[in-house]
């Protein structure tokens, strides 16, 4: 019989781009179910995160924070910024364009990045594994 698990892995980031390997964290999800045979998916819960495929090697990783913050520069001007130009949006309403923009591709070594585009914040990743 197919059964359905969820839960919510949560992580506090702690600079405004950073890379955070939630490998283990999927892993153990997936063995404290049971299932040996299933689909796991994760989906991140925010606009200014992404979950990616990379490499965890560290001077890896910050070439990937130079690389995306040279292509888009947080000081630039985006319209998304011009905050006095939107409506209904929160006080607290960060000047985050930057982190919109940017996106990554797949790697050749495979460990799941929850990438931070605008942080620190708390942070979480849904967890949705169905199987046998």
């Amino acid at each position: 019989m197919v059964t359905f698990h969820s839960t919510r892995l949560e992580r506090t980031t702690t600079a405004s781009f950073s890379c955070h390997d939630i490998s283990a964290d999927l892993q153990a999800f997936v063995d404290g179910t049971g299932i040996r045979n299933g689909l796991l998916v994760a989906a991140g819960q925010h606009t200014t995160t992404a979950l990616v495929v990379n490499e965890t090697e560290e001077r890896l990783l910050g070439d990937i924070e130079r690389h995306f913050l040279a292509l888009t520069p947080p000081e630039e001007a985006y319209a998304h910024n011009d905050l006095h130009l939107r409506p209904g949006i929160p006080a607290d309403e960060p000047r985050n364009a930057h982190a919109h923009l940017i996106a990554l591709k797949l790697g050749r070594y495979q460990a799941v990045l929850l990438v931070e585009l605008d942080g620190p914040r708390q942070r979480q990743v849904l967890l949705q594994l169905c199987g046998v």
